[in-house]
């Protein structure tokens, strides 16, 4: 299977459909060696502008997938040659990838949310998913390295062996958490999901999939989470678009100088 990946100003992106985005985890799951897939949306554009562990934890990942619409158009505004499908969020991914797991007998370890929410998206999707393998964890623990509770859930996660390990524990905390504790995991692919189990337990409102297709998604969740959201939906997108403009810019300028180097 072939990947088209770009660079946007130094920040890798895959561009993946959903399918596509399952076929990439079949393949890694025939690989030796622990394979992470993040994604990147405008709020991991924000953070990675702000945290150089953010910074790291990308080119750690052996593939970066593009979640969100709006990714989407920024990468076609600076010249990406980026399509609709492009866009390959969990929502529409999970059914996917545990109809997948099941048929193929994947084991998956789901690490995030708060205690029991983890656990009851899971008995819905073995309700929905029959044969599938899913064991959790909820993300309310000290992530610190050598902490008694990190340890713990480290040993957890190995004991089960699972194929896939899913951390749904929000950015950057499941981000920094795979950067320190990757060389622990016993799991052959690694998935970034955010609030995907959320979602799939009902403890958040699920946007209809037309509004995510129309790019609106970031709406619904405004709207469902003011008080949470405000800052990530209405603040972080306009300081993601001044230091793309300054990196654009930037690169104009030396192009400009290189162009008038080779003309002296």
């Amino acid at each position: 299977m072939n990947t088209s990946s770009f660079e946007l100003f130094g920040i890798r992106l895959d561009a993946l459909s959903n399918r596509g985005l399952v076929d990439i985890v079949y393949r890694e799951l025939e690989n030796p060696g622990l394979s992470i897939i993040g994604n990147h949306n405008l709020h991991s554009l924000y953070l990675w502008f702000h945290d150089l562990r953010v910074q790291e934890f990308y080119r750690l990942n052996k593939y970066t997938h593009i979640d969100g619409m709006s990714l989407v158009l920024l990468g076609r505004l600076f010249g990406l040659p980026l399509k609709r499908e492009h866009r390959a969020t969990y929502v529409d991914l999970l059914p996917l990838l545990a109809a997948e797991a099941a048929r193929r007998q994947w084991r998956i370890f789901y690490l995030g949310s708060r205690p029991g929410v983890g656990e009851k998206a899971a008995r819905i999707l073995r309700e929905h998913y029959v044969g599938l393998q899913i064991a959790t964890h909820h993300g309310y623990f000290d992530a610190a390295t050598a902490s008694s509770e990190n340890l713990a859930v480290l040993a957890e996660i190995n004991d089960y062996a699972p194929d896939i390990l899913m951390v749904g524990m929000g950015m950057p905390r499941q981000e920094v958490w795979l950067l320190e504790n990757h060389k622990e995991i016993g799991a052959r692919a690694v998935l970034c999901c955010g609030a995907m189990m959320d979602y799939t337990a009902g403890e958040i409102p699920s946007p209809p999939r037309w509004i995510g297709r129309l790019g609106f998604e970031w709406l619904y969740r405004l709207l469902s989470e003011p008080a949470r959201l405000w800052g990530r939906y209405l603040v972080e997108p306009w300081s993601v678009m001044r230091n793309l403009a300054g990196l654009y810019l930037s690169s104009a300028h030396l192009n400009s100088r290189d162009r008038v180097g080779s003309n002296e």
